[in-house]
């Protein structure tokens, strides 16, 4: 009891002291006053009097934002210091409290915030802490180093997909852009001119720009998982293969390009599909897995493919992706590649028959009629292909229907070819005549 009222007596003078200084507008004496009686109360492990003295300090009138923001910072350094968990949630909660609505101590609020959510994520209240951290719009502080708002943007996706709330991460997300990861480190950082807000330092546990760019791209591959979007799937791991720290290591490498060819197969047929498996391709290291250089000339070569075949040599690889990095590529993935199987051979029969047998097409597909027809009506309707089926009389159509004016044009230019071609025949004729005769002179 002694104890207490010697601290007590020596808090009263301090404020005192601060009071005095606050009037002056001493900023220095007052933030020193302020510091002082958190350094008491800290020695003396007065826990609940910190509390209060926060709060009454931040409330006492014409408080100055530099005192307000030094009694913050300093009681930030405490939390980690706590004797007990329950202590820690309160003083975080007091300093949550004392900060909300000042833009002098946002940042300050921001990490304090992330520091409540992860002990909620600890406790298993998932939602709680998602929520706690969707309450923070890190885009707009200016003095907010980068990698600092990219890390705190990036933990409040992390958290929505961990609750399964897809569209709001989609949100978040998007408040990053992927260029952002593209700028160039290596140079000097440019002074701040005058008026320009200063950008503080990020805390050291925060990671840097290119490791930043992994987990971004790592959420991404989580959230285009849930709606089986291989192409965008794909994508993502390109951008993970193109990092430095992974492309110079092929422990790193390897599973990337092994997900990127996996990933490029199950994709649906379009132009950005057809782009990314030409420039896989002609990668130099995909000489170092030649299976997958095989399966990506397979599915771009216009030949008719056995999907039995093709099965039994890539199972086992199929198989061992979920040992890889990134896990298994999924429950439904299996059924997709066989789709995409049918879906390429279709192709290729359109490119060689322009009219065929149902019955026959049904054959090249190694299935019945009625899933052949199901495959091909379904490209038709996606426009992957242009066909008629004569159900009646069992025949597929690949030609367009043509009206009288493409009929005519096709029939000039037609025309107007065979007349190059008769002319180019005239003109070799009379140079063979030319080049006889004067062998007959000579």
């Amino acid at each position: 009891m002694e104890g207490d009222g010697k601290l007590e007596a020596q808090i009263e003078a301090l404020l005192n002291v601060e009071k005095q200084m606050r009037q002056a507008g001493d900023v220095a004496g007052t933030r020193k006053a302020v510091s002082e009686i958190l350094q008491l109360c800290f020695e003396a492990c007065a826990w609940k009097t910190i509390n209060d003295q926060i709060v009454l300090l931040s409330k006492r009138r014409g408080q100055l934002k530099q005192a307000v923001q030094a009694m913050v910072r300093q009681a930030m350094e405490y939390i980690d210091q706590t004797p007990d968990l329950e202590t820690k949630i309160e003083l975080i909660k007091t300093l949550n409290n004392v900060s909300a609505g000042k833009i002098y101590v946002e940042i300050e609020r921001a990490r304090l915030i992330k520091k409540l959510a992860k002990i909620k994520e600890e406790q298993g209240l998932i939602a709680d802490a998602a929520d706690l951290m969707q309450e923070i719009a890190v885009e707009t502080f200016g003095a907010m180093a980068k990698t600092e708002k990219i890390a705190f943007i990036l933990e409040q996706v992390r958290l929505c997909l961990d609750r399964q709330d897809y569209v709001r991460a989609q949100i978040l997300s998007r408040k990053i852009n992927p260029r952002v990861f593209e700028a160039d480190t290596s140079k000097e950082k440019k002074k701040p001119k005058e008026g320009e807000a200063v950008v503080e330092e990020p805390p050291a546990d925060i990671p840097s720009l290119l490791e930043l760019k992994r987990i971004y791209y790592e959420l991404m591959i989580r959230y285009y998982s849930h709606s089986n979007d291989y192409l965008e799937i794909c994508r993502c791991y390109k951008s993970i293969y193109e990092i430095p720290s992974v492309k110079e290591d092929p422990e790193k490498w390897i599973p990337v390009l092994r997900k990127i060819c996996w990933y490029l197969v199950l994709s649906p047929h379009d132009p950005m599909q057809s782009s990314l498996h030409n420039s896989t391709l002609e990668d130099k290291n995909l000489s170092e897995i030649p299976h997958f250089k095989v399966l990506l000339k397979q599915l771009i070569t216009m030949e008719v493919i056995q999907w039995t075949a093709l099965w039994n040599t890539f199972k086992d690889e199929f198989e061992n992706e979920k040992n890889m990095l990134g896990g298994s590529l999924g429950d439904k993935a299996a059924e997709d590649l066989r789709l995409r199987v049918i879906e390429h051979n279709i192709l290729v029969v359109s490119k060689y028959y322009s009219r065929i047998t149902l019955n026959r097409l049904s054959n090249l597909l190694c299935l019945t009629i009625q899933e052949a027809e199901k495959h091909l009506s379904e490209m038709v309707v996606s426009k992957a292909l242009v066909a008629k089926i004569d159900r009646p009389m069992g025949i597929v159509c690949f030609q367009p229907a043509k009206d009288s004016n493409d009929i005519l044009n096709s029939w000039a230019s037609n025309l107007e070819k065979l007349l190059d071609l008769v002319e180019k025949s005239c003109h070799q004729i009379h140079k063979e005549m030319m080049v006889h005769k004067a062998a007959l002179k000579a």
